[in-house]
């Protein structure tokens, strides 16, 4: 692994700092408070090009890889967007994965030069209400029609359908048995309204982007918008799984890293007792162990996303990136809770805000005790779990 300065990663940290500065933490509690999509702030990621930068070329993208992407994400969110930036423009950064590796190629040139351009939103419909994280159990079904399937269902906890034309629908195409994992499907399906009704999900953070039930009744998806082979889907979507943890927890590493920027701040300008409150070491500490927790994560999440990028198994990686970077980010918007005091707790400094949205790290996409059954598993040896 180079640790030498990249001048092209640089370039884009630049890049993604100028375009984000013209969204402030006043911008993000407006829309939360409103519970209003950051169009916006959408619209100029993708004016910018940052949407399509994992896309092939020949599709309209810019062929970059997780590397980049997950730099993107950690700056939209170290900027303030925290989750709620990153979440708006996410599945447009990478999340076309399962279609780019496995999509056929008319579907890729019907649908990629449009999520390249910014006009395609999309959602991923993976998780069910009795399924939670075990993805073999889900019981959303598909019935072969003439030139396609008729599916039904309930989807759990899907961001953005509210603003997606389309979702990557993961459904049973067959009865579970034999070997689990066969007979899933991946599905690139139209929300149709007349056949999809969107519920949404009261939450505690991150209310500029939506999180929704779906109830699927009989919904047609044709055959030419299947992703990959009937019945391998679970092999379709695992294969982006580590790149997503990675890209996911650095949007947690810049969240913590908006809010200890704050706490500093603070801790600087803020003067009790006649002297910075900084100075004390009951202060200092807690921001020092703070800084110390995301450099490690830092660590693992870029050896993480170098690995993906060249080819390396990184199961491990990824994963410890993934909990390590969720504590580390909580921790710090923690800490900048206890810095501000009361003013923490309000919501004149923002950090109220970036508490509420470093949380949902720590459980999503992927839950910290399933990090660690993996690593019990898989890295040590041990006996499997669950």
């Amino acid at each position: 692994m180079d640790f030498a300065v990249d001048e092209t990663h640089e370039s884009i940290r630049e890049a993604v700092r100028a375009m984000c500065a013209r969204f402030g933490d006043d911008y993000w509690m407006d829309k939360d408070d409103k519970h209003q999509f950051p169009w916006e702030f959408y619209q100029a990621v993708a004016d910018a090009g940052w949407l399509g930068l994992t896309i092939p070329e020949e599709y309209g993208g810019g062929a970059l890889g997780v590397t980049e992407a997950a730099i993107v994400e950690r700056e939209i969110s170290a900027s303030g967007a925290g989750m709620s930036g990153c979440s708006a423009v996410h599945i447009g950064i990478f999340g076309f994965d399962p279609l780019i590796r496995h999509g056929s190629e008319e579907l890729k040139k019907r649908f990629l030069p449009r999520a390249a351009a910014g006009d395609l939103h999309v959602s991923f419909a993976v998780t069910e209400p009795d399924a939670g994280t075990d993805t073999l159990n889900l019981t959303t079904r598909a019935r072969k029609v003439d030139g396609g399937w008729l599916v039904s269902g309930k989807k759990v906890w899907i961001t953005k359908a509210q603003e997606s034309e389309r979702m990557f629908l993961l459904v049973r195409t067959s009865p579970r048995e034999g070997k689990a994992h066969r007979g899933l499907t991946l599905m690139f399906a139209r929300l149709d309204p007349d056949r999809v009704t969107i519920r949404e999900i009261p939450k505690l953070g991150r209310h500029a982007v939506d999180t929704n039930e779906l109830f699927i009744d009989e919904l047609f998806v044709a055959d030419e918008d299947v992703i990959g082979e009937v019945g391998e889907g679970f092999r379709v979507i695992l294969s982006g799984l580590n790149a997503e943890r990675v890209i996911s927890a650095n949007a947690a590493l810049g969240l913590g890293e908006a809010a200890l920027r704050k706490a500093v701040a603070y801790a600087n300008e803020r003067v009790v007792f006649g002297r910075p409150i900084g100075k004390n070491q009951l202060i200092s500490g807690q921001l020092a162990e703070a800084r110390i927790r995301l450099d490690a994560a830092t660590a693992i999440c870029d050896k993480a996303a170098w690995m993906i990028d060249n080819d390396f198994p990184c199961g491990r990686e990824a994963n410890e990136a993934k909990f390590l970077a969720g504590e580390a980010g909580f921790h710090a918007a923690d800490v900048a809770i206890n810095v501000h005091g009361g003013y923490g707790y309000a919501r004149e400094y923002h950090v109220e805000r970036y508490f509420r949205e470093a949380r949902l790290n720590r459980i999503a996409p992927i839950s910290q005790e399933m990090v660690l059954n993996y690593v019990a598993e898989h890295v040590l040896g041990l006996p499997r779990s669950y």
